[in-house]
Formats: C-alpha cells, structure tokens, sequence
C-alpha cells in the first residue's frame, strides 16, 4: 500500500458527496416520476436507482448486498422496483438525472481543465479497484464508461464508492457485526444520532435486541453508549474497511492523490454549498479514527 490510510479515507469523504447527489437532486426525483415511481420520498428510487446495475435483482439478493437496510423495507420498495421499470431504464434515467444535476451544480466548471483532470485521475482509481468478492461494485465497473467528464467522474466515484462498501460488509463481518448491530454500534460512538439510523426502519424491538446483544459482549453500555472495547472494535472496523479501500489508489502516485484531493474541493463545496445533501447520514463520514 503506497497511501497512509488518512489519505484514504479523505479520498472517500470527497468522492461521497459527488456520488450521493444521484439520490438527493430534484433531477433524480423528476426522471424517477417520469418511470412511475413513488418521489413523495426518496426511498423508492434510491432502492432502484443504487440497485440497477445488478439486473432485476430481488429482495433478498439486495438485502443481502445493501446490508444495513431492515429487510421488511427491502421487501417494500425492491419487490416491485423492476415492475415499475425495468434496471436499463433506472439506468438511462439515473444517468440523465446525475448528468442534469451536475451540469446544474458545477456551473462553469463542466468541462475546464481541472474537472477534465480530476475526472482522468478517479477514473484512473475506480478501473484499478479489485472488485472480486465485491458485488455491487463490479456491478457498477461493467457499466459502460461515459464520455464528459463530470459523468466519468461522477461513475469513478460510484465505483469507488461501492467498491468499499463491499469492504465495509466484510470488515463488520469479520468483527461479528450484524447489520443492526452495524447500526447501533455506529450510534453508539455518535455518528449520528439515533434518529438518524432510525430511516433504515428497523423496530424499536430489534433496535433494543441488537443492542443487548452488544451489551453481552461487553460493546455497549446499557443506555447504548459505546464501552472502550466497543470503540475499539468500532474503530478496527473502520481502519479494515479503509485498509480494503487502499488498493484502487496504488493505481496513483500520493502526489497524483494529493492532486486529485485538491481537485475535487471546489466541485464538492458546490455541492455542500447547495444545501443538497443531509447535514447528518448514518456514514459517518465527519468521524475520526485514531489508528495510524
């Protein structure tokens, strides 16, 4: 590994908010309206719009692959996602929405020098990402790679992206972390409020169960605070799921990277500054971890 993992996970929180625009633009909602599906919230078309590239993929191949999600919500908006269109229409549609939000967004950058090279750069990455074992990114990789730059470098950040949430699955489940124990385990260090974690739709009972359950093994606190062996393990995931997220990046120098980081501030303070995205996810993306 030619990167510290510092510069890894920065180069993750960059790319988050350039993919993440697909399922927060009026755009996405506007073409999602225009396929038939529900926009009176965005559950629908992100279930559809994240799951496309797998094919008509059912509700128990996405819960298995998305993880974190109840899987009573999976059964909701997945079981008749392809009904309402099928995954190569969600795909044209998602590409035209990402294209006409970022158009809208990026301004006068679409197209200069500084987008062109960033763009070649992230592309360079996400065609270097091992996606073995890796569903959901090698679904996005086999996607045809598109010709303007902002949407080369909004795929290479969906890739990228993808490529270590397919990690992060691993990283938990080598802790024994299950998917509503991903949750609570991530409260519990405060990433977000509880609230928060709550739009994944698990009950109050299987909040409560998953949390006993870390309770047991001495993870939490009773009122679901995280105990120092619980930070401990929270943060070994995190440094794994990092660590898996290092490869793509051997494909740049640290100063191509450093470059690249430098690269993708304006266009994401574009999109931050737009007041797009949620000021809380259940990423946790503003978190640190000390494990260098």
């Amino acid at each position: 590994m030619t990167h510290n993992l510092s510069m890894v996970r920065k180069m993750w929180q960059l790319l988050e908010p350039i993919h993440a625009t697909l399922y927060y633009a009026p755009e996405a909602f506007q073409e999602a309206a225009a396929l038939g599906y529900a926009t009176d919230e965005r559950w629908p078309s992100y279930f559809a719009y994240r799951a496309a590239p797998l094919g008509p993929a059912g509700p128990q191949l996405v819960n298995a692959l998305f993880y974190s999600f109840s899987p009573q919500m999976v059964e909701r908006y997945i079981a008749p996602a392809w009904r309402t269109a099928a995954p190569e229409r969600v795909l044209e549609a998602r590409s035209a929405a990402v294209d006409c939000a970022l158009r809208k967004l990026f301004s006068d950058r679409i197209g200069s020098p500084e987008l062109c090279e960033a763009a070649e750069l992230a592309r360079r990455a996400a065609e270097a990402a091992d996606t073995e074992g890796r569903p959901i990114a090698a679904a996005n990789a086999a996607l045809h790679w598109p010709d303007e730059p902002h949407m080369v470098l909004w795929q290479a950040a969906t890739i990228l992206r993808e490529h270590r949430g397919d990690g992060h699955i691993a990283a938990l489940q080598a802790h024994s972390i299950g998917p509503t124990e991903s949750l609570v385990s991530h409260a519990a260090v405060n990433a977000a409020p509880q609230e928060v974690f709550n739009s994944r739709q698990w009950t109050d009972e299987e909040w409560i169960c998953a949390r006993e359950r870390l309770a047991a093994r001495g993870l939490v606190e009773a009122d679901g605070r995280a105990t120092d062996e619980g930070l401990g393990v929270r943060t070994a995931v995190e440094k794994l799921t990092d660590e898996l997220a290092s490869t793509p990046w051997d494909a740049l120098t640290p100063g191509e990277s450093a470059r690249l980081a430098e690269l993708l501030v304006p266009p994401v303070l574009d999109i931050v500054g737009a007041g797009l995205l949620p000021s809380q996810s259940t990423l946790g993306i503003g978190l640190k971890y000390d494990y260098e």
